[in-house]
């Protein structure tokens, strides 16, 4: 079973975002969560105890669970995250280069239209595909 679909209605019931998973190395497991007043230490105490009950259910493989929040960094992975976040810069990551050959950019998140992520550059708006995204993150503004 896809972790994301296993997690994500536990963590929903328990007031929280599944925002992104990894498996990283020899059976580290890593959720991140958000919810709307940001993630303490004791949230991610608590959505790790429930995770490891479910996971034992389950029979999920993984030798270390950490759960955290997404940082200030948070990846944009889903249409609503980009959505939340219009008016934000990003980094945007793409699987392909584009014909100009480029394929990262920074930008402010100007909105989607029909799966179409518009981004505000330095050198003009630029239209791509959310299906041509490899990796997105919010630039921190500090």
């Amino acid at each position: 079973m896809e972790l994301q679909i296993l997690i994500e209605p536990t963590l929903v019931g328990m007031g929280y975002e599944l925002v992104a998973t990894e498996r990283v190395g020899r059976g580290l497991l890593r959720v991140y969560i958000d919810k709307p007043d940001g993630i303490g230490v004791e949230d991610c105490v608590k959505v790790s105890n429930q995770l490891t009950r479910l996971f034992m259910v389950e029979n999920v493989d993984y030798s270390r669970l950490e759960v955290s929040s997404p940082g200030l960094d948070r990846p944009l992975v889903k249409e609503a995250d980009f959505v939340r976040f219009a008016g934000e810069q990003a980094n945007i990551k793409l699987r392909m280069p584009t014909e100009t050959g480029r394929k990262k950019f920074v930008g402010k998140l100007a909105g989607i239209a029909d799966g179409v992520l518009n981004l505000e550059t330095e050198t003009g708006a630029v239209a791509i595909p959310l299906a041509d995204i490899d990796s997105a993150r919010l630039v921190p503004n500090i």
